[in-house]
C-alpha cells in the first residue's frame, strides 16, 4: 500500500475513544473533525475538535451507524482519512470497503481482514491453518440443532454457545447439559440474529477457571509486531471491568509462545493497522486457546501504552496510511505494570443501574503514573442513548501490588459528582485478597459480585 498524506482525520466514533483519537491526531499534526449526533453537539469530543459535522438524530442507527451520513461528512470536510474506534462501525467490513471505495483511508484493516476474523468460526479454522491452538468445539458454523446437540455431545458439557458473528457478550449462552442446549441454543443465535443479521452458531468447550489473556499486535499489511499481553479475567456479563498488563499468570516461556501465536495469526492475514488476538489460559495444564481476533483499537489499549511507552492510536493512523512500522520485536520492550478500570455511570450497589446524569463536580486523580482517559467535563448532561462508559482510570507501577496500591489512592482522588459510577466496585476488588493474590479467573467476579452488595454499599459512603 502506497504512503497516503493524511493532513485531517475524521472521527467516526463518539464519548472516551472520539477524544482519545482526537490527542493522537493532533500529536500527529493532523486536523480532526468530529461526527456527532444532535444528542453529542456539546460533547467533549465536539468540544476539542476542529470541526463538528452533525450527522444525524440521538439513534445510534440514524447516526453512528449511518455510512452515508459519515461519507458525506467525510467528503463535506475534506477528510482524508476515517477512525472509527471501538464499536459502532469499527469491525463492519462492509463500512471499511465504502469508505476506502470513496477515496478515503480507512484507519483499520481492510474489508477482506475483518470479514475474515470477524467470522469467530473461520477465525478458528485460520488460526488452526497456522498452528495456534484452539478451544476443542465445532469445526465451523452450526446452522441444524441436531448437529449442534451432536458436536456438544461430543465435546462434554457444559459448553459454550458463540454467535459466529457476536461480540459485546452478545449471541452467547451456556449450556450445562443436554436437556437445556436446544433453548439456550436458539436464544443465541436469535439474539445474534437480531443485533448482526447472522444467525449462525458455533460451540467451544467450557474452561471452567480459564483466564483470559490477549496480546496486542500492530502490523503495516506485510509485517506485525506484538505489545506484549494483557489480562482482562476479571469480567461481568462477559463484559471487561478491569484489565491490567502484563499478566502475572504467564512465565517468560509461555508468555513468549503466546506473543509468537498472535503475531503468526496476524501475519496470515497480512493484518493492518492495531489489533487484540484473545485466548482462553488454562493455569492447571498451562495451556492458551485461541477465541478470537478484535480488528480495531481495543478499550483497554492505554494499559498496553503505559508499560510499553508507546501511542498504538498514532501508530494505527500511521501504517493503514500506508508507513512502514518502522520498528521490529527486538526495538519493543516492557516496564513495570498498569491496571485500567473502567469508569461506567452505574449505580453498582443497586445492579449496575445505568444512571445517565449531569455531572456537577469533576476532579481528576494526577500524578507519577496516573491516567484519566474520558469524555467528561463539569457541567456536561450524559445522553441517555448509549452505553454508559464515562471514561477509563488506568495506573502504572514497578510491580503489580505497587499499581493496586496507587489504583486505590487514585480511586480515592477522583471525584465525578452529581451522579453514582462504578468507582466502589473497583475499590472493593483493590481491596480484595482474591484480587491482590491474583486468583482470579473469568467467572470470579460473577460469583463475587452476588455477596458483595453490602461491601459496594459501604465502599460508595468512602468514594466519588
Amino acid at each position: 500500500m502506497a504512503a497516503r498524506s493524511i493532513e485531517t482525520i475524521l472521527i467516526a466514533n463518539r464519548g472516551e475513544i472520539a477524544c482519545r483519537i482526537n490527542r493522537a491526531a493532533k500529536a500527529l499534526g493532523m486536523r480532526v473533525v468530529q461526527v456527532a449526533s444532535e444528542a453529542d453537539t456539546d460533547s467533549l469530543a465536539a468540544r476539542i475538535a476542529d470541526e463538528v459535522k452533525v450527522i444525524g438524530p440521538p439513534s445510534a442507527a440514524k447516526s453512528y451507524l449511518n455510512t452515508d451520513a459519515i461519507l458525506t461528512a467525510a467528503h463535506e470536510s475534506g477528510a482524508d482519512a476515517i477512525h472509527p474506534g471501538y464499536g459502532f462501525l469499527s469491525e463492519n467490513a462492509d463500512f471499511a470497503d465504502a469508505v476506502e471505495r470513496a477515496g478515503f483511508v480507512f484507519v483499520g484493516p481492510t474489508g477482506d481482514t475483518i470479514r475474515l476474523m470477524g467470522d469467530k468460526a473461520a477465525a478458528r479454522e485460520q488460526a488452526r491453518k497456522v498452528g495456534v491452538p484452539t478451544v476443542p468445539g465445532s469445526d465451523g458454523v452450526i446452522n441444524d440443532m441436531d448437529a449442534a446437540l451432536t458436536i456438544a455431545r461430543e465435546v462434554g458439557f457444559p459448553v459454550m454457545i458463540k454467535a459466529s458473528a457476536g461480540g459485546g457478550g452478545r449471541g452467547i449462552r451456556i449450556a450445562q447439559d443436554a436437556e437445556t442446549f436446544r433453548t439456550l441454543a436458539s436464544q443465541a443465535a436469535n439474539e445474534a440474529k437480531s443485533a448482526f443479521g447472522d444467525g449462525g452458531i458455533y460451540i467451544e468447550k467450557v474452561i471452567e477457571t480459564a483466564r483470559h489473556v490477549e496480546v496486542q499486535v500492530l502490523g503495516d499489511g506485510s509485517d506485525v509486531v506484538h505489545f506484549y499481553d494483557r489480562e482482562c479475567s476479571l469480567q461481568r456479563r462477559r463484559q471487561k471491568v478491569w484489565e491490567e498488563a502484563p499478566s502475572a499468570a504467564l512465565d517468560d516461556a509461555t508468555r513468549e509462545r503466546l506473543c509468537d501465536a498472535a503475531v503468526a495469526l496476524a501475519r496470515s492475514v497480512s493484518y493492518r493497522g492495531a489489533g487484540t488476538v484473545e485466548f482462553l489460559y488454562d493455569d492447571e495444564t498451562e495451556d492458551f486457546h485461541f477465541i478470537e481476533m478484535n480488528t480495531r483499537i481495543q478499550v483497554e489499549h492505554p494499559v498496553t501504552e503505559m508499560i510499553c511507552d508507546t501511542d498504538l492510536v498514532a501508530g494505527m493512523i500511521r501504517v493503514c496510511g500506508g508507513e512502514p512500522l518502522g520498528l521490529t520485536q527486538a526495538d519493543i520492550a516492557r516496564n513495570g505494570h498498569a491496571i485500567e478500570v473502567r469508569l461506567n455511570a452505574e449505580d453498582p450497589a443497586n445492579g449496575f443501574m445505568p444512571f445517565p446524569g449531569q455531572v456537577s463536580a469533576l476532579r481528576v486523580p494526577e500524578g507519577e503514573g496516573i491516567r484519566f482517559d474520558h469524555m467528561l467535563y463539569e457541567g456536561y448532561a450524559i445522553p441517555p442513548f448509549y452505553d454508559s462508559l464515562l471514561g477509563k482510570l488506568i495506573v502504572w507501577a514497578p510491580d503489580r501490588k505497587a499499581a493496586i496500591a496507587r489504583l486505590e489512592a487514585a480511586l480515592r482522588d477522583l471525584e465525578i459528582g452529581g451522579l453514582p459510577t462504578t468507582a466502589p466496585l473497583f475499590t472493593a476488588l483493590a481491596r480484595n485478597a482474591d484480587v491482590q493474590a491474583n486468583a482470579v479467573h473469568t467467572r470470579w467476579l460473577e460469583t463475587w459480585l452476588e455477596h458483595a452488595a453490602d461491601t459496594l454499599t459501604d465502599q460508595g459512603e468512602t468514594t466519588t
